[in-house]
């Protein structure tokens, strides 16, 4: 190949990327153009959400407490501190079902804070929406409690109940919520902990832990919502 024909190519190639980098820029301004709140990385990482769950949906995992064992220690025995620094008391979510989410506001999962509400509106009457942000997988939630607020708020939209940030994988320091959540000995069933910010346990209305799902499965997706029809 002659030094011309090199030149060609690489100016070809030099335009065909910078057609795609302002495609995708222009993309990713039309996507996040309200989000006025978001650092450049959490404007990318809203905008390929899609393609994040597309390319993660062959290892969505779901883990069922088919046997419907019933907890040795009460689900409704719990507490924790709200966003707002209130104590958050769980014998008040007796009678509907309760699904808990670990959340970050730096990961590939973060757009689904816009799911997650959406399924509070949909489903608020017989549904609780709890979030417990942490900043356990990669320090994808290094903000203050406050600045965490503001973040779900202005971008998301979020009404639906936020937690103190807390440790929620296993270790000295785990919150107390997530200690009952993945010890079998106090759920009844379930030893799995959380395998990346948006893993999600629904407890049902008597306080049994009944599904885990892993962050690949969307907050509407038919796995949740058939639990909640």
């Amino acid at each position: 190949m002659t030094g011309g024909k090199v030149y060609k190519l690489l100016k070809r190639s030099f335009v065909i990327t910078a057609i795609l980098c302002a495609t995708f820029a222009v993309y990713v301004f039309i996507v996040t153009r309200n989000n006025t709140d978001m650092t450049i990385r959490q404007r990318i990482m809203k905008a390929i959400y899609p393609a994040i769950m597309f390319l993660s949906s062959k290892k969505n995992s779901m883990s069922q407490n088919k046997e419907k064992v019933k907890a040795p220690v009460s689900f409704y025995s719990l507490q924790t501190t709200a966003n707002n620094k209130q104590p958050f008391n769980f014998k008040d979510l007796a009678g509907k079902k309760v699904l808990l989410v670990n959340t970050a506001s730096n990961c590939g999962y973060t757009a689904q804070y816009s799911e997650l509400q959406k399924l509070h509106e949909q489903y608020k009457d017989k549904l609780v929406i709890l979030g417990f942000p942490a900043n356990d997988f990669k320090e994808q939630e290094a903000g203050s409690d406050e600045e965490i607020a503001s973040f779900c708020q202005v971008n998301y939209g979020v009404t639906f109940s936020l937690m103190l940030k807390s440790q929620v994988v296993k270790g000295q320091g785990q919150n107390s919520v997530y200690q009952w959540l993945t010890d079998a000995v106090k759920n009844g069933w379930n030893d799995k902990q959380p395998e990346w910010n948006f893993s999600k346990y629904l407890v049902d209305e008597s306080g049994t832990l009944i599904e885990y799902y892993a962050p690949s499965v969307s907050p509407l997706s038919d796995a949740i919502t058939s639990q909640l029809d």
